[in-house]
């Protein structure tokens, strides 16, 4: 009488005991690419989640669907793959509270994107994060200019922190609207303030052309001190 149930098979799809060694092995290699890939991605592929927590969702799906309905997956090594990621967790866990530095590696940190009103070059640089991305999340909480904003910082969740001067003490900044942004142009108009389109520096200036002090960038569009919009 045949077995309902083929229980080598279905545990471990008839391959030898040994295969278990090359499961922790392909299960370890797996979550360190894993783990990089995402990490090279940046905060913003992976916003709202810690790249690390991605990391364990992406492979404890991977590990729990696939024997579900590949009848070539066994059981067995699917379990394997489950103990190797909750013991590379706890290692990663523990190595994360013993090491600042690792902690920063793998979770990230926070980085100053606007500083009194102006791009903090330096942070701006190390985070795959295009401008008109980040002007967009301005937007999104009622922003029209830097001058508005004192300090904004880039969590390690990949979300947007801003901190806002007081209405008295809003100056002149870049507007970031687009159809005041879209007007930049390396010819002053007329005399004014200007901000320059790639740092955000603002300065008043007479009309011709002008190289930024701060980036030595030569395009400027007018400057706006409007008051935020509650």
């Amino acid at each position: 009488m045949k077995e309902i149930f083929e229980w080598d098979r279905l545990l471990f799809n008839e391959l030898p005991g040994v295969f278990l060694l090359e499961v922790i092995f392909r299960s370890s290699v797996m979550f360190i690419i894993l783990l990089l890939t995402l990490k090279l991605a940046g905060k913003r592929g992976v916003k709202q989640l810690s790249i690390f927590e991605t990391v364990i969702i992406i492979a404890l799906g991977s590990a729990a669907g696939d024997p579900m309905f590949y009848e070539d997956v066994g059981i067995v090594p699917a379990i394997t793959v489950f103990g190797v990621i909750m013991i590379l967790y706890r290692t990663v866990t523990w190595l994360t509270g013993k090491s600042k530095k690792f902690e920063e590696f793998i979770e990230g940190k926070t980085e100053c994107l606007i500083q009194d009103g102006k791009f903090s070059l330096s942070s701006f640089a190390k985070e795959t994060l295009a401008q008109d991305e980040f002007f967009s999340e301005l937007r999104v909480q009622s922003i029209e200019h830097l001058g508005q904003v004192k300090h904004a910082f880039i969590e390690p969740s990949g979300e947007i922190s801003v901190f806002y001067y007081p209405d008295e003490e809003v100056g002149y900044g870049l507007p970031i609207l687009p159809a005041l942004f879209s007007k930049k142009s390396k010819i002053i108009p007329t005399d004014g303030t200007y901000s320059c389109s790639f740092c955000g520096h603002t300065e008043k200036q007479k009309a011709g052309t002008a190289k930024c002090k701060v980036c030595q960038k030569e395009e400027w569009v007018e400057s706006i001190n409007t008051k935020r919009i509650t």
